[in-house]
């Protein structure tokens, strides 16, 4: 079987550190979460737990997203200690 030698790659993927930032994947969610800021304590578990960077801290310590990347999971909802974080219908 012969080898396919080629020098760019398919649109999409992770080429390059960082390069997540360039494929906007909120765009296809049917779902998203949303926070209730009195129940919120800050303490980022949603943010390590999320697959793409779509928790953004707020200045007073609490989160929000950026629905540009969220994709709706609800990986954040599940994670969450103090269930401040809902899943609503797009």
């Amino acid at each position: 079987m012969a080898s396919v030698k080629t020098t760019t790659l398919p649109g999409g993927i992770i080429n390059r550190p960082g390069s997540t930032i360039d494929y906007k994947t909120g765009t296809w969610r049917v779902k998203r979460p949303v926070v209730n800021l009195d129940k919120c304590i800050g303490c980022l578990i949603c943010w390590i737990y999320c697959p793409e960077p779509a928790i953004i801290k707020r200045d007073d310590g609490k989160i929000d997203f950026d629905y540009d990347y969220c994709k709706g999971c609800g990986i954040c909802s599940l994670e969450c200690p103090t269930k401040a974080i809902r899943i609503v219908e797009e």
